[in-house]
């Protein structure tokens, strides 16, 4: 096997976000869509816990009901936040959860579960990435709504994002990336 540094290093340096809402079809194909949920899957996990699974969204309506059912439940909902949590079931032609499932009460601590769970989001969008698609990996409330959550997780998991999938619709720009000198220290 030829190691390509240069192509991953040029992949690194051009791999984007983009706002899931600005994603529109094509998405990836079911095989495509395996492909990259094994190379998420290809991540550092101490002790093989595989502390995380994914969830494929394809009911759309049901979810978009779970999200209104989410609004609902808030202390200011009202008609146009609904509209606003239901479209967000339609953004982008894949879309994907990432849920956390620790092994509680184990050796390995769940803060580096965690960890590991962060580190397959990341594959997950560069995974995405060198298949020619775009994604976006959001939280917000919708991600902690009981109703989205009893529907998409078992007892002592968490949803960590979301993750739309697609071709944008827009160009992606470069955003201001940090300072590496206020970033890097030596000791």
């Amino acid at each position: 096997m030829v190691n390509d540094r240069t192509s991953l290093l040029d992949h690194l340096a051009s791999r984007r976000s983009a706002r899931p809402r600005d994603l529109v079809a094509p998405g990836p194909s079911p095989a495509q869509l395996a492909r990259i949920l094994e190379l998420a899957s290809r991540t550092p996990d101490h002790g093989k816990l595989v502390p995380w699974r994914f969830v494929v969204i394809e009911d759309r309506a049901a979810f978009a009901d779970r999200l209104e059912a989410g609004c609902r439940a808030e202390a200011e909902c009202h008609a146009a936040k609904i509209v606003k949590f239901r479209a967000k079931a339609f953004w982008a032609p894949t879309l994907v959860a990432l849920v956390a499932s620790p092994t509680l009460g184990h050796k390995i601590p769940e803060w580096e579960q965690q960890l590991c769970v962060g580190s397959v989001g990341m594959n997950l969008l560069h995974a995405t990435h060198a298949h020619g698609y775009v994604g976006g990996w959001i939280t917000g409330a919708q991600a902690t709504m009981p109703a989205v959550v009893e529907a998409l997780c078992a007892p002592g998991e968490s949803i960590a994002g979301f993750f739309y999938i697609g071709t944008p619709a827009l160009a992606l720009t470069e955003r201001e990336r940090p300072d590496m000198d206020a970033i890097v220290t030596t000791a």
